[in-house]
């Protein structure tokens, strides 16, 4: 019997370092696969992944609907034929709907020999009202539908912070089990026992499906399933209203939509997407009409001190647009490589292992792709 886990949380929440500490602490005996389905032109979570010794298989089609219910069950199919692995990690897009996943899962018709065993959301605590605010169609998403909320950061933020950040996410969904004790006090068992003891999955199979038509009763040219049931090869798409399309010419500026939110952690600098809260998640955007991914390749060589003063600007959303993610790995000026993460207030810059090239990746909403590339290039 082979387990499928998906591992889900809005960007930057922390979804790579909870399966890393998984595979380390609590599946160390299990043939694990991973799957990762990364929003963007480089793939560099692949990077960190393989050093733990994973099974990858990188799938950067970055749209949710087309890849997953596309070529995601084949992808799975392959897995299986190949590894015959006890556990499948799915590791979601940062901004891709749970919903999506978990149907695309039950859609793929992978046997009685896999079952899906738990649905995660990682997230953030310090910054919760944020996000619902300003992208809840996508975050709250990933609240309602998983079976336990891993809250990450939680020992960075005072105790009525993390108090209010919890009933955020209960509004949303008051029977999941969260995860409020921060991960370095915790072994990795317990939080595997805590995610396999929910007994939501049913209920949440049962409503992801429900609230979903079959592929030939959508009639809806609103309704997200209505297009990945048109889904088309690269180059095939001519037409603009297809999610397919959107992410094909991602790195152009399609982002129609207001997203500016000045992301300096002030929630009372809150801009919101739409007029009414409890709106958000009745809309149906796909993640490639509000979010746009940029990335470069660099032979250049940097110092730490560089590299940390690139991030320090990045929260200047007037000129580099709103900056949810960055991170990339380059070559050390003094020998090395140098590895970077960044999310709306806190970086984190190492050494890591030598790469074939330097790869930058910034997502964000409105990004300025020329102030980006002015930024990092040398």
């Amino acid at each position: 019997m082979t387990k499928i886990d998906v591992i889900s949380g809005f960007l930057g929440a922390g979804k790579t370092t909870l399966i890393k500490k998984l595979l380390k602490e609590a599946w160390k005996d299990e043939q694990v696969v991973l799957i990762e389905n990364e929003f963007g032109e480089i793939g560099i979570d692949g990077g960190f992944l393989k050093e733990a010794g994973v099974e990858i298989t990188e799938m950067n089609s970055g749209c949710i609907c087309c890849s997953l219910v596309g070529d995601f069950g084949t992808a799975l199919k392959d897995v299986m034929k190949r590894f015959t692995p006890d556990r499948i990690v799915i590791e979601p897009s940062g901004v891709g709907k749970l919903s999506d996943v978990v149907r695309a899962i039950e859609s793929a018709g992978l046997g009685d020999d896999v079952v899906l065993n738990s649905a995660v959301t990682v997230a953030d605590a310090s910054k919760t009202r944020l996000y619902i605010k300003n992208f809840g169609e996508f975050y709250i998403n990933q609240i309602e539908h998983a079976g336990t909320i891993i809250l990450s950061r939680t020992g960075n933020i005072s105790e009525d912070k993390l108090k209010t950040a919890l009933e955020l996410i209960k509004q949303h969904n008051d029977k999941a089990t969260v995860v409020t004790t921060p991960w370095d006090q915790l072994d990795g068992m317990s939080i595997k026992e805590t995610i396999e003891g929910s007994d939501l999955l049913d209920e949440l199979l049962h409503e992801v499906m429900e609230h979903h038509h079959d592929e030939d009763e959508c009639d809806d040219p609103e309704c997200e399933c209505h297009h990945h049931h048109h889904h088309h090869e690269d180059g095939e798409c001519d037409d603009p209203e297809c999610e397919c399309h959107h992410h094909h010419h991602h790195d152009h500026d399609e982002d129609e939509h207001e997203h500016h939110h000045h992301d300096h952690d002030h929630e009372e600098h809150e801009h919101h997407h739409h007029d009414h809260d409890h709106e958000h998640h009745h809309h149906h955007h796909h993640a490639d009409e509000v979010f746009v991914s940029w990335g470069m390749e660099t032979a250049s060589k940097y110092t730490k001190e560089e590299i940390e003063g690139f991030l320090a600007k990045l929260s200047d959303a007037v000129t580099y647009g709103v900056v949810l993610r960055a991170k990339g790995m380059v070559e050390d000026a003094s020998g090395g490589w140098i590895y970077f993460d960044y999310v709306p207030g806190e970086s984190n810059v190492r050494e890591g292992a030598a790469q074939p090239t330097g790869r930058f990746c910034v997502i964000g909403s409105k990004l300025n792709e020329e102030e980006l590339k002015e930024l990092f290039e040398k």
